[in-house]
């Protein structure tokens, strides 16, 4: 054999060697937004290790069904997590359903906003930013001026604080109508849930209710956290509503389909959506033989796909906190002197964390391999006892800290400069406070992409933050630029480029980092490890 003959066989071999420890490690577990091995086998084996079949399984089932989606929250939680990930980075094809458009484009985009929305391919086109994360993406036209997709860091969490809130705005409220009509008398209660005030209301003595006073909140005193202008409640309701306006891709979901027409569900992730108090939104095709889109193909999103979908939203990772200096900290405190905190409240508290997992992502120089941030996951489960093999494994359940989220959860007036056109001639006045963990690293800024950096879209507030806005422009520039410092430490991040405790990589490892830069590999927590997703 010739020396240069011998030198690509050493070669090719040590790829092997490398490729062969990258899938026994999880290195090359996660990616960016792909399709499937068995669509386009390649010598990386890069893509998702499943067909679409094989992630749908045996259907929703139950917990006795093996691989069912029930089956698999219950008992391989991580897994049903991992396989959510894989389908939100999915690149979905005609075939399967992906397609057309809402009216194929055409139609009253005033009455339809998703009409503007363009047509994609896959959950991670418009939330892909930072690579192979549920991060932010581009603007699309479901207003005149545009509105910007936001990151879902932290989405879990973001429903459960807000569902709790809700719950307890709602308490408050029947308790002074109890009171009103017992006593018969008028009666006016405060509204307030973790620290956050929404005003007042007034009870009469027949029971009806006045919200003279109420603020941030609509009058069923429900906190609708999603969209920015606060109009979804649920997860499962954001990715159904999702797939259909953005991807054509319809599920009927029997979940909203009940709760819609007015009953009480509990989906897989541990939501309520009781259709008695909220409104909730209905699922596109109205049973699984339905085609609403008319493309030929039915049951394009088996429920058992939202199911996981809906799961690894709720666990999904809530930002990172880069790196820390005299001056970022300078920046925070100055942050809270000029009463930004009064909406962008810095942590909050979780009752019951419905989640089965939390990351807490930090700077790290010495174990961040590759990008200085290090990850580091704790399970949040318990078996029960006498549940059979494998296990079923609950959340925990515990009370759970959030730590800087800096939201309100309250809708704002900020004036003029962040105001909204919409279709039919009307302006949107009112916006959810926009939680400041990730703000660092998802430029453009506000709800339509418009403000190109940090210190453009603080100077854009007016209205209710008028008076913190003037605090900040008075500030000397070197204080300025400490706050804008703070807020660049609250950091987005690349799951398959971040190094944790599940896999902390090896910077030693051949042709690092392409090999060996770790990452946050779930199968290590998998029932089998050796069956990739």
């Amino acid at each position: 054999m010739r020396e240069y003959e011998r030198s690509y066989l050493s070669l090719f071999i040590a790829l092997l060697i490398v490729i062969s420890l990258g899938f026994l490690t999880g290195v090359f577990e996660v990616q960016a937004q792909e399709t499937d091995i068995f669509q386009h086998p390649n010598f990386e084996q890069a893509g998702i290790k499943k067909t679409l079949a094989d992630q749908i399984g045996t259907g929703r089932g139950d917990i006795q069904t093996p691989g069912s989606s029930l089956y698999i929250i219950g008992r391989d939680p991580f897994r049903s997590i991992r396989r959510g990930r894989s389908l939100f980075q999915r690149k979905f094809t005609i075939s399967q359903g992906m397609g057309p458009r809402n009216g194929d484009g055409f139609g009253d985009i005033s009455a339809d906003a998703s009409l503007g929305a363009g047509l994609a391919d896959s959950c991670a086109t418009c939330h892909g930013r930072p690579r192979g994360s549920a991060g932010f993406g581009g603007d699309v036209f479901t207003r005149p001026d545009s509105r910007d997709a936001p990151h879902l860091f932290g989405l879990g969490i973001i429903e459960m604080l807000a569902d709790e809130i809700t719950q307890d705005l709602r308490r408050i409220r029947d308790q002074a109508i109890a009171g009103a009509k017992a006593r018969q008398r008028a009666v006016e209660v405060l509204l307030k849930s973790k620290g956050i005030s929404y005003g007042k209301i007034r009870v009469n003595p027949d029971g009806s209710v006045d919200p003279f006073d109420l603020k941030g909140v609509d009058k069923d005193l429900r906190v609708r956290p999603f969209f920015h202008h606060g109009g979804t409640i649920s997860i499962r309701e954001f990715i159904v509503g999702a797939l259909n306006g953005e991807m054509g891709l319809e599920a009927f979901d029997p979940d909203l389909a009940q709760a819609s027409a007015g009953n009480r569900v509990v989906t897989p992730s541990g939501m309520v959506l009781d259709g008695t108090t909220d409104t909730i939104e209905a699922p596109p095709a109205v049973s699984e033989s339905d085609d609403p889109d008319l493309d030929g193909v039915a049951n394009e999103i088996p429920v058992s796909l939202v199911d996981h979908l809906e799961f690894y939203l709720l666990n999904y990772f809530k930002p990172a906190i880069g790196r820390q200096t005299h001056d970022t900290e300078k920046g925070r405190k100055i942050f809270e002197e000029i009463q930004c905190t009064g909406c962008h409240i810095q942590n909050l508290v979780i009752e019951r964390d419905r989640r089965v997992a939390d990351v807490e992502t930090t700077y790290d120089p010495r174990r961040g391999i590759f990008n200085d941030l290090f990850a580091v996951a704790t399970a949040q489960v318990q078996e029960v006892p006498g549940s059979g093999s494998p296990p079923v494994k609950e959340p925990t359940g515990r009370k759970f800290v959030v730590k800087n989220i800096y939201a309100d959860f309250k809708r704002h007036d900020l004036g003029p400069n962040f105001w909204e056109r919409n279709f039919y001639g009307t302006l949107t006045k009112e916006f959810m406070t926009e939680p400041l963990w990730g703000v660092g690293s998802s430029a453009p800024y506000g709800h339509d992409g418009r403000s190109i950096d940090l210190w453009s879209v603080i100077m854009r507030h007016g209205g209710e933050a008028e008076q913190a806005r003037n605090r900040f422009a008075r500030l000397p520039d070197g204080k300025q630029a400490q706050v804008i410092d703070f807020l660049q430490t609250l950091v987005l991040f690349p799951p398959d480029d971040t190094a944790s405790n599940l896999n902390p990589g090896d910077s030693q490892t051949q042709y690092f980092p392409q090999y060996g830069h770790g990452n946050i590999a779930l199968p290590v927590l998998f029932n089998n490890p050796n069956d990739l997703e």
